[in-house]
């Protein structure tokens, strides 16, 4: 990708892929330090450099989270060969002249209505963000049938992030274990393997969706049991 070459990136094979994809929806189980954050600025502020009027949103579990990948972007923009015109530049905002903004906001429902004719929205540790908000953020890509990328490590089978991950269609799914990270030795991901619990060696490194730890039967079992053809006894018809 020229844009992050003129910034002195050096792009994955997968972050390559991502880029270049024209998907409008994507999903990205990812193991820590893959440098999920870091792909997403990048898209962020290739959308803010290069298409007119484009909004890009950042959505995380909190407002911190929602600014420290804005902050991301802010410092990929300083690696730019020229300075960007801005028309806005603050803690939570930009607006490039002649392009398009980007917006960080709070992970709370409550508090992001309002915001329309969204062309890329980016969910940051998408395993921890509440349904109810991932609900409220999808409308904001009707008007302009915009991208939206989830991003995240597993936290168990639990919640929309593993929810499209099993079972969602007609969205790319990108799966990048600790192994295919080249900046994680493997001596590192031994001793880690060794020392942390299983299920969250698993989960943290191998993008597995482990059953939580306090459940009483374990999530598959649960499934195989599901039957359609008994009435149940509430709610059923007579």
């Amino acid at each position: 990708m020229a844009f992050a070459h003129a910034l002195g990136l050096e792009l994955d094979p997968w972050q390559v892929d991502l880029a270049q994809s024209d998907s409008r929806r994507d999903i990205l189980n990812c193991s820590r330090q893959a440098r999920k954050s870091t792909a997403a600025a990048l898209l962020a502020l290739h959308e803010a450099v290069y298409v007119p009027e484009s909004v890009t949103v950042l959505i995380s579990p909190s407002q911190r989270q929602s600014s420290e990948l804005f902050r991301k972007v802010v410092e990929l923009r300083h690696l730019m060969p020229h300075a960007l015109p801005l028309l806005e530049d603050n803690r939570l905002s930009m607006h490039v002249q002649g392009g398009g903004r980007v917006l960080s906001l709070p992970g709370s429902e409550a508090t992001i209505r309002g915001i329309s004719a969204v062309t890329l929205l980016i969910e940051d540790e998408a395993a921890r963000v509440e349904d109810a908000l991932y609900q409220a953020i999808r409308p904001m890509l009707a008007v302009k049938n915009g991208r939206l990328i989830l991003a995240s490590t597993p936290w168990g089978k639990r919640g929309h992030f593993w929810q499209v991950w099993d079972e969602g269609e007609g969205w790319a799914k990108t799966r990048v274990p600790g192994s295919e990270v080249p900046r994680i030795s493997p001596a590192f991901l031994e001793q880690e393997k060794r020392e942390l619990p299983q299920h969250v060696y698993q989960q943290e490194y191998e993008c597995v969706f482990s059953d939580s730890t306090e459940a009483v039967f374990n999530y598959d079992d649960v499934m195989r049991a599901m039957r359609d053809d008994i009435t149940p006894l509430f709610g059923g018809s007579n």
